[in-house]
Order: structure tokens, then C-alpha cells, then sequence
């Protein structure tokens, strides 16, 4: 099917309004197939004119418009010309449709731990198609009436409260206007938790198989639900306006989370099954806040196309965040925002792949499904933080309110909101809108200081716009200054121009350490001047505030990205720093960017083993220290697995013996020590197989597949390969499983270069061709995930250049090929940089 284009939106929006869908789903029909019956009214404004609707179907039956029939033989690229409009039409379509398998249309899964079935819709960005007919972009909302058959044993639920009138059969309420982007279904045997608050019913929902951890983890998954109710009631003085609140936590999700209007999809890895950290925690409790939001920014008012996703994404994004650190025990979330999302956006934003916040060019929905990045969502909340601090808080939630109320149940604007803001705080908001809001990449702070005997002489925040993207951002952030671990200054700062005098700085002793944006509260890359980063081993560890160590991560973590910090020097900070880390967010991330990123990328393989040494060493000395039954004793636990080549303590830890408390009998735990041995060769498949049999859960499933696709002989690559792109059927998560680990190994076990060179060329020409086995976003992901970036050779750049100068790429398999070539390339600088 073509792409929606946005010339044909604008078009069918101007000529069209629809008025209802009444929908018919028959979901008992087996396992491949369901029935789809769809009664569609709609308004014209010109009468005789023509246009179209959206139709993905297995095979369509019949075709009913206004008086008379229409070919189903005539649909074609997806597409049913309907012809001849009149003021008020009526369409039915009667169409059989394929369940899916790469979480887009109807997903149906099959539990292998019971054998189970379970379906949920995903309609997100063009998938509406795939379940019913419709006229599917965003700014054609209309109300939703639904039927839906299914098995008897089976929960149905959806956008409008569900009930059942006869055994299999269920009806939901009428709801109000949605995009058709919005629309779900789920259903199943799912086993099912209920509460009620502030005359919300909700409802918590998960396959059978993790029924027992549902229930462990309720009670807390209602509280964040609850305080995020509360708090967006009293922020946006809107009530939430679509009935009941589901929340499904569904089996192999292609993101974290979907909001649809009353009935939010959740991946089930938010069910932990085994032994989890806070930051695993907060990242479930920020995500149940974020699709919440969702329900007034994109839900209640949508963006009119997918150039202003920011409008959705950045405020659910900032929204999230806000709710955690004022309404919830995770009152650090803004530390995890810095340290998680910021370095993520900071990432895409330094890339080539960056855009402006709003604005980003989205022609049609195949280009803007890869804007759903970094900077919609990290910088865009970034950039609502400044505002809120450049006008005043209070003018800002004003602002919200009345772009909520303004557009309620409508259609948006970036326009739209900026005058909102601009109403409500008296302010011309148009040049900070275009440095904020329309230029990309960041602007760089550093603070020179100059001193003599011993004290600051004179001291300069200094700002630099992107050569690429200039612009003239303002800048609300603070400067703080640290020796021996006191903060010895800290003052705010609104940067307007390109050299902001700190006079406040002058005359006091020189400090060890020099932070600019150490609030983290604004968009910028820092720069840490050179003493600063040589006292960064001895002094680090000694600073109490985590979201000052956050930007100094951050930094490194930027600095390493432009070939700027030698990374041995970060893995020294690292082993100094790291083990007194008190902070699990930072704990968490950091190792986990440590463990991959330094010792097999960015540090150049005569380093490599020194660098994976002290990485494994550090979380020796943490895990030493901590108590084994807490979450921090897991995350030293992983980073030592992710690191070590001591076969004996992975064979003792495979065997559950030894572990830390809270890794003991946990599976999750487990595969992660079976596919590092795999990756090692210290195993082979037999005993990938036994530990397998032992976890027949989805997850175990998931992680055999990759660590069979691990192991480095060239018997396993070949069969990894043929699963990916052979005839055999696989889901989402399955493809990923095996793609993500494919390219594993390179540069840490003996030999593995040669066995996968062979599959680099045909790594980017056989994955492309896999748009019938796998949906766009499902395939753009498995691509992302197994670029051979670690492979750090020339020859791999080559051929990806090659690849994108073919001209025939997807605009999802092209912007992971540019992004995976991007980081190749940095990977490469800064081996070049630093080796020797």
C-alpha cells in the first residue's frame, strides 16, 4: 500500500468530514484470519467529487456505497475509490483480514508457556487499515460504535466500555471522537486486576502466564496511576473524558507503550517475572504517567499531521516527568530524564538524522513514522522545560489549559499552542519559537575561566550555535562549582547571547570542578573544560548532587560521541566513580552504555581488553559493597556478566550457583549468563537447548533465539541468517531477538571477524527485502538493531554508503542505515583518535 501523503490528507480533510464507524470484528473465526465489517458515514463538501479509503484486507467480500455496489476487484494499492460523493454517505465494506505477527493490524500471539492466545490492535501510524476500513489519518476524528465476537473464554475491551450481551459477544459504548490511529481492540483470556478512583474504573490486564506477578505488582502500578489522575486533573482542570481505563500489558509490543483513548497497550516486559531494579521501576511508573498525559495532549487534542508529533510525544514527555518528581516517590525522575532520554536525544540530534522539533519534514506516513526519536520526545520535552522557565510556570500552565479547552476533541497546531502560550504570558513567543522550536541540533556551553594564585580572575558562559542549524536560543540553566566535594557556587543564568559574563565567579577560589547547566534544566552539549575532566576520577565520586553527576555522564558520554574524550579516560572516571554511585538511574544507565560502548566500540582493540578489565573490576567492587539482595547488587551482577570472560563464574552463575541474592533463581538473570557464554563459544547448542526446556516461558523462547544467533561458530551465523530471512514465520520480537545478537563478538572472541564478514554485504541487501515478512516499524527496528556498528571497519561504512546511494530503500531501513553508519563512523574516529 502507497503511503498516505500529506498534499492527499489536506485534500480528503478539506473535501470530507466523517460522521460515525460502526464496526463489526468476528474474532472467532481461527487463528489466522478475522471478520471485519465496517458502516462508515460521512459528510462532503462538493458534492460529485471523489476520493478515497484506506483498506488493508486479506480479502474484502463486498463493497456498499450510498445506492450501490462497488467491485471489491477495483481496490487496489489499498485503496477504495468511492466516486461520486453527495452531501451525506454511507459505505459498508465486508472484508476478511490477517491477524499479524510484527505488532501492527491485529497482533495475535501464542503464549508458549500454556499455549494461550491473545490479540491486541495496534493502529499506529497507518495500521488502522489493517483492521477495519477507515479513512485513516489524524485529523478525520469521528465517534466509534463496536461489536465484537470472539472466543467464549476470551476478555474483549477497547476505546468505549465493554460489555457482554450474549456468551462470546461484546459491545462497547459509543465513544468520542478518536483519530483513527487510536483505535484497539484486545482481547483474550488475559487475567485481569480491578480498582476504582475518583469514579474511574481501571483495570489492569496480562497473559495468564505472568497472572501471578500481576497481582504482586498491582497495588503498586494503581498508586502511580492514581497520583498521575490526581495530578493531571488539578494541572489541566480538564477531567479525563473517555470512561473506563485499561491498561493491557500485551506480548511482543514494538514500543513501550500506545495511548489509546480508554484502553493504553503496555509491553509485558512491564510485568517483571523475575528480579528488577528501581530504574527498571521508575522507567514502568514514567511510562504508565506518560500514556496517561497522552489522554489530554494527542488524545483529547491531536496534532492535525505528523509534522507537529511533538505536540503529542514532547508533552507527554515533559508531562511524565513533571508528574513522577511532584506527585510520586520517584521524585528523581528528572535525573533519569537527563541521563536516559537526554543522552538518547542528545544522540539523534548531533546525528545526521536530526530535524527541528516541529516542523520535521513528514511528506507522507512512511517518513513520519522516523521522527519518533530523540528529539521528538527527549529534546521536545527539553525544549517545554525551558519554556516553562522562560515565561513563568504559572503562565505556562495557563497556556496548557487553554490550548486544551481551546481545541478539545479537535485538531492542532504548532501555531495553535504557541498562541496559547502567548496569550496567556503577554509574550511575543517568535523568535524564542524558532530557535527552540524550528533549528536543530543543540547549541555547546562551556564556561572559560581564567585564574591567578588561586582564584577566579574572570569567568564567561560561553555559547555556540551549531555551524549547521544556527540560531539564537536563550537559555535558562544555572552554573554550579565544586572542590573536594562542597559545592562551592551555584547561580542561575539567562543566556541570551553568546558570551554571558558570571561575574559572581570572580574572586573566589578556583574550583575543581566547573559545571555549566548543572541543573540539567536546559538543551545544550556540554563541554568540561580540561582541568575539570582531569579531576574528574578523584573528585566525581565526591559530589552529592545527582543532577550535576548526571550532566558530567552526559558530557562524557558526548564527548566520547564526537571523538573529543579519550574513552580509556572515561572508563578510568568510570571504575573511580561508578561503584560509590548512589544514584540508580545513573547506576543503571551508565553501566549499561559502559559495558557495550567502551571496551568492544569506542576503545580500539589493543585497549580492549584493559578497558573490559576495569569495567568488570568496578562491578566487582560494587557488588562487594552492596547489599546481594538489593537491586544494586543486580546491576553490578549484570555489568560483571556483560564484562567478564572468567568461564568459571559464568558456569557457577549458569548453574545458579554463587549468584548474588536477588539473582538467585531468576531465569531473566540466568539467560543473560547463557548468552554471554554463547557469545564467548563456552557453550554450545545443547545447552542452550536444556536451559530452554527448563524456561518454556516467551521470554525464555526469546532469549534462546538469541543466544543461539550469538554463539560465534559459522554453522550457528547460518542458521540465525536463514531464520532471518528465510521463509520460516517469525514475530517482532523473534527477529529481533536473533538480529540483535548476530553481529555480537567482534573483537572479543578469536576468529568471529572472519565468520561474519561474509554477512555484512548481505546484511544490507537482504534485510531490506524483508518488507513482506515484517511490517515498516517492526523491520526498521530489527535493522537498527543489528547494524554492525562493533564490526568498526572501514568496509562497513562502504557498503552502507553503497546501500544508501541505491535510491531503494524505505524511509525506515534508510534512516537505520544512516544512523547505524553515523555511529560506525564515530566508532571509527575515535579509534583513530585515541589508539596507542
Amino acid at each position: 500500500m502507497a503511503p498516505l501523503t500529506r498534499t492527499e490528507a489536506q485534500e480528503r480533510a478539506a473535501l470530507i468530514d466523517v460522521t460515525n464507524y460502526e464496526l463489526h470484528l468476528d474474532l472467532d473465526r481461527g487463528d489466522e484470519h478475522f471478520g471485519s465489517s465496517s458502516r462508515i458515514r460521512f459528510t462532503s463538501t462538493r458534492p460529485g467529487a471523489a476520493t478515497f479509503l484506506d483498506l488493508k484486507a486479506h480479502s474484502v467480500e463486498s463493497i456498499w456505497f450510498n445506492d450501490g455496489p462497488i467491485d471489491p476487484a477495483t481496490v487496489r494499492d489499498g485503496r477504495v475509490v468511492l466516486a461520486d460523493l453527495q452531501a451525506e454517505n454511507e459505505v459498508v465494506v465486508e472484508a476478511t483480514m490477517s491477524y499479524g505477527n510484527d505488532g501492527q493490524g491485529l497482533h495475535r500471539s501464542v503464549d508458549p508457556a500454556d499455549g494461550r492466545h491473545y490479540v491486541y490492535g495496534m493502529s499506529f501510524l497507518d495500521a488502522a487499515p489493517q483492521i477495519y476500513a477507515c479513512f485513516d489519518q489524524p485529523d478525520l476524528k469521528a465517534p466509534y460504535d463496536v461489536l465484537v465476537n470472539a472466543p467464549h473464554d476470551w476478555t474483549v475491551a477497547g476505546n468505549g466500555s465493554a460489555s457482554q450481551h450474549e456468551p462470546g459477544g461484546w459491545r462497547l459504548a459509543t465513544t468520542k471522537p478518536l483519530s483513527t490511529y487510536f483505535f484497539t481492540i484486545c482481547a483474550g483470556p488475559y487475567a485481569t486486576v480491578h480498582d476504582r478512583h475518583d469514579g474511574i474504573d481501571m483495570w489492569l490486564h496480562v497473559r495468564q502466564s505472568l497472572g501471578e506477578q500481576l497481582l504482586e505488582q498491582a497495588d503498586e502500578i494503581f498508586t502511580i496511576t492514581k497520583q498521575s489522575f490526581d495530578y493531571y486533573h488539578r494541572l489541566f482542570g480538564i477531567r479525563y473524558p473517555w470512561g473506563d481505563y485499561h491498561q493491557f500489558f500485551v506480548p511482543e509490543f514494538n514500543a513501550g507503550a500506545m495511548e489509546n483513548p480508554g484502553c493504553v497497550t503496555l509491553r509485558d516486559a512491564f510485568i517483571f517475572r523475575g528480579a528488577y531494579t528501581r530504574q527498571r521501576q521508575l522507567t514502568r511508573a514514567n511510562t504508565i504517567a506518560h500514556e496517561m498525559a497522552h489522554m489530554w495532549f494527542g488524545d483529547l487534542v491531536t496534532m492535525q499531521w505528523w509534522d507537529d508529533l511533538w505536540l503529542n510525544e514532547s508533552f507527554a514527555e515533559y508531562m511524565a516527568h513533571r508528574t513522577l518528581a511532584d506527585a510520586t516517590e520517584y521524585d528523581d525522575a528528572w535525573v533519569d530524564f537527563g541521563i536516559v532520554r537526554k543522552v538518547w536525544g542528545y544522540g539523534v540530534d548531533r546525528g545526521p538524522s536530526t530535524h527541528p522539533i516541529a516542523g520535521a519534514p513528514a511528506p507522507d506516513s512512511d517518513s513520519a513514522l522516523t521522527n519518533f526519536d530523540g528529539i521528538s520526545y527527549a529534546k521536545g520535552a527539553s525544549a517545554l522545560r525551558q519554556l516553562a522557565a522562560y515565561v513563568g510556570d504559572d503562565a505556562f500552565v495557563a497556556g496548557v489549559r487553554d490550548h486544551l479547552t481551546t481545541h478539545s476533541f479537535g485538531n492542532a497546531t504548532m501555531h495553535d499552542f504557541i498562541g496559547s502560550m502567548e496569550r496567556a504570558s503577554g509574550q511575543d513567543l517568535s523568535e524564542w519559537t524558532a530557535g527552540w522550536l524550528g533549528t536543530a541540533q543543540a547549541d555547546e556551553l562551556r564556561l572559560d575561566l581564567t585564574s591567578e594564585d588561586g582564584s577566579v580572575r574572570s569567568a564567561n558562559l560561553v555559547r555556540s550555535a551549531p555551524a549547521a542549524h544556527p540560531a539564537s536560543r536563550p537559555h535558562v540553566l544555572d552554573i554550579a562549582t565544586f572542590t573536594d566535594g562542597k559545592q562551592t557556587a551555584r547561580m542561575p543564568i539567562r543566556a541570551t547571547s553568546d558570551i554571558t559574563p558570571v561575574e559572581a565567579l570572580v574572586g573566589l577560589p578556583t574550583p575543581s570542578i566547573v559545571l555549566p547547566n548543572a541543573g540539567d534544566l536546559t538543551w545544550a552539549e556540554v563541554r568540561l573544560d580540561p582541568a575539570t575532566l582531569a579531576a574528574l576520577p578523584t573528585q566525581l565520586p565526591l559530589i552529592d548532587d545527582a543532577l550535576a553527576r548526571l550532566t558530567v555522564w552526559s558530557a562524557l558520554v558526548g564527548g566520547i560521541a564526537r571523538a573529543e574524550v579519550d574513552p580509556r579516560q572515561v572508563a578510568e572516571v568510570f571504575a573511580a566513580a561508578w561503584p560509590s554511585e548512589s544514584n540508580t538511574s545513573i547506576t543503571g544507565f551508565i553501566a549499561a552504555w559502559a559495558g557495550v560502548r567502551l571496551p568492544y566500540w569506542y576503545v580500539a582493540e589493543g585497549d580492549s581488553a584493559a578497558v573490559e578489565r576495569q569495567l568488570a573490576g568496578a562491578g566487582a567492587q560494587r557488588l562487594a559493597a552492596v547489599d546481594p539482595a538489593s537491586s544494586d547488587a543486580l546491576v553490578a551482577a549484570s555489568l560483571i556478566v556483560a564484562t567478564t570472560d572468567d568461564a568459571d563464574l559464568l558456569a557457577r552463575w549458569a548453574a545458579n550457583d554463587d549468584r548474588p541474592a536477588i539473582a538467585c533463581g531468576d531465569d531473566d538473570f540466568g539467560w543473560t549468563v547463557v548468552k554471554r557464554q554463547a557469545l564467548l563459544g563456552l557453550i554450545d547448542e545443547a545447552v542452550i537447548d536444556a536451559a530452554a526446556q527448563r524456561d518454556n516461558s516467551m521470554s525464555g523462547k526469546l532469549s534462546a533465539l538469541g543466544a543461539r544467533a550469538a554463539l560465534p561458530s559459522a554453522d550457528a551465523k547460518q542458521w540465525a541468517w536463514e531464520q532471518l530471512v528465510g521463509d520460516q514465520p517469525l514475530s517482532n520480537y523473534e527477529a529481533s531477538a536473533i538480529g540483535g545478537a548476530f553481529f555480537g563478538g567482534a573483537g572479543q572472541v578469536e576468529g568471529v571477524r572472519e565468520v561474519l564478514a561474509p554477512y555484512v554485504p548481505r546484511y544490507f541487501s537482504d534485510l531490506p527485502r524483508l518488507a513482506g515478512k515484517y511490517g515498516e516499524m517492526a523491520l526498521a527496528n530489527l535493522v537498527h538493531l543489528s547494524f554492525p556498528a562493533q564490526l568498526a571497519d572501514p568496509s562497513v561504512a562502504a557498503e552502507a554508503r553503497r546501500a544508501l546511494e541505491s535510491g531503494e530503500l524505505t524511509a525506515g531501513i534508510r534512516r537505520a542505515f544512516v544512523d547505524g553508519l553515523d555511529e560506525l563512523e564515530r566508532v571509527i574516529a575515535s579509534r583513530a583518535a585515541f589508539s596507542g
